[in-house]
């Protein structure tokens, strides 16, 4: 199951080329931002994650929600968050 997680953008690794590393519950990993380009998104802004890329934009309040009707889906949950986590370096 693939599913769609707010992450929080921590740090702009590559700003020319859209690339971020964003937290996920305190799992960060590398993504595009090349398909929100032009929205102005800074550190601290939320998105929307699915398959390394940022998809939309959301509220920290939307993110709150999201992240905790996610995580009551239990086992669905964790192992999104582990197929989430980057090799090292990542």
């Amino acid at each position: 199951m693939c599913l769609v997680i707010p992450g929080q953008v921590v740090e702009m690794t590559d700003p020319e080329a859209y690339l971020a590393r964003v937290d996920v519950n305190g799992t960060a990993c590398s993504i595009s931002l090349r398909l929100l380009a032009g929205s102005g998104l800074d550190l601290g802004d939320w998105v929307l994650v699915h398959a390394g890329f940022a998809l939309a934009r959301i509220d920290e309040r939307e993110a709150s929600a999201t992240l905790d009707a996610v995580r009551q889906m239990g086992r669905a949950y964790t192992d999104e968050l582990d197929a989430f986590r980057c090799p090292r370096g990542g």
